[in-house]
């Protein structure tokens, strides 16, 4: 039964374990990447597909005669057809869950490194600051403590859930935003309330029509001029143009961000272009722990054996019974 990896690179630098993959189904042909032309080609004779970002259209999925499964190498599924894939009977599933340690612990990295100014600090023993310091320790930058402060959380799903037990562990007091222009749920607080109180803000909500740019001019304008906000979900959440304004300004005091508008991005991205001293840029990385990447492909496994033995597998039922409608 033959197998398809189109964009292997994207998980893998030689790290993985594929043992799990090549049990569940053999032989496969792991691709580094996949322009569209090669995708069309190489997806004619396969009976299994997986994709993390290439995308699986509809003329790949018509001209797969044996295609009986495709799969996400991620949680979002916006890079397959879903409704060719539903009009073929091709079911599609995905991964979840898999990244929420690794995440987790970026985005508490993030928020120590906007709080103590480690960027700063390292830049400046690395000039020689500390060396030609007055004192034995240099206070430069303001150095504050999570410890007590208001911790707002935008998307309580997994991820939110476990930012929010390690927040605590931390001390931190957690703020649940429930959805924007909503009265709040119990155990839960307005979306603009949590803006106004946080001192920190993280971001774990889907990008969508209703949640792109959900935090924008008006929003940020509502964060205290003390407040950080972290964004480790997806770019589109976040007016860029916006946010710049307001770092530059000080309306904030400063922001970090694992996403942007366009990965990768061009030399012209506005965040890196620009890049405030009081704004902290990863690339896409807070998944991206060997053991993330680990349980991505042991679960990509487990979705390709239960698919066979007729066994729950992760699909994407909700979209594709809505893609039939």
């Amino acid at each position: 039964m033959r197998a398809v990896f189109f964009d292997f690179g994207s998980v893998t630098r030689g790290d993985m374990d594929c043992t799990a993959l090549e049990r569940a189904v053999s032989p496969w042909q792991y691709h580094h990447d996949s322009t569209e032309a090669e995708v069309l080609e190489r997806i004619r004779d396969a009976e299994v597909v997986v994709s993390n970002k290439v995308f699986i259209g509809r003329e790949a999925i018509a001209a797969a005669k044996r295609l009986k499964l495709i799969c996400v190498a991620a949680t979002g599924y916006n890079n397959v057809d879903l409704i060719a894939a539903a009009e073929n009977n091709v079911p599609v599933c995905n991964v979840r869950g898999y990244a929420t340690p690794s995440v987790v612990e970026h985005v508490f990295t993030l928020m120590l490194n906007l709080a103590r100014h480690f960027p700063d600090y390292q830049a400046l023993v690395a000039r020689g600051g500390w060396q030609e310091s007055r004192f034995f320790c240099p206070l430069d930058f303001p150095v504050i403590e999570l410890s007590g402060k208001a911790f707002g959380i935008i998307g309580y799903g997994e991820l939110g859930h476990a930012v929010a037990q390690v927040a605590q562990a931390f001390g931190m007091q957690v703020l649940i935003a429930d959805h924007k222009g909503q009265a709040p749920r119990p155990g839960r607080l307005g979306f603009d309330d949590v803006l106004r109180q946080a001192d920190f803000i993280t971001l774990h909500c889907p990008l969508s029509p209703d949640t792109q740019h959900l935090i924008s001019r008006r929003e940020l304008e509502l964060m205290k001029p003390s407040a950080y906000l972290i964004n480790t979900a997806r770019g589109g959440l976040v007016n860029e143009a916006d946010l710049l304004a307001c770092l530059s300004s000080g309306g904030i005091a400063g922001a970090a961000t694992d996403v942007v508008q366009g990965e990768p991005p061009s030399h012209d991205q506005p965040l890196l272009r620009q890049q405030p001293a009081n704004l902290i840029i990863t690339p896409h990385i807070a998944w991206a722990s060997r053991e993330s990447r680990q349980r991505l492909l042991d679960q990509l496994a487990g979705n390709i054996r239960n698919f066979f033995q007729n066994e729950p597998f992760n699909q994407i039922t909700d979209a594709l019974n809505s893609a039939l409608d």
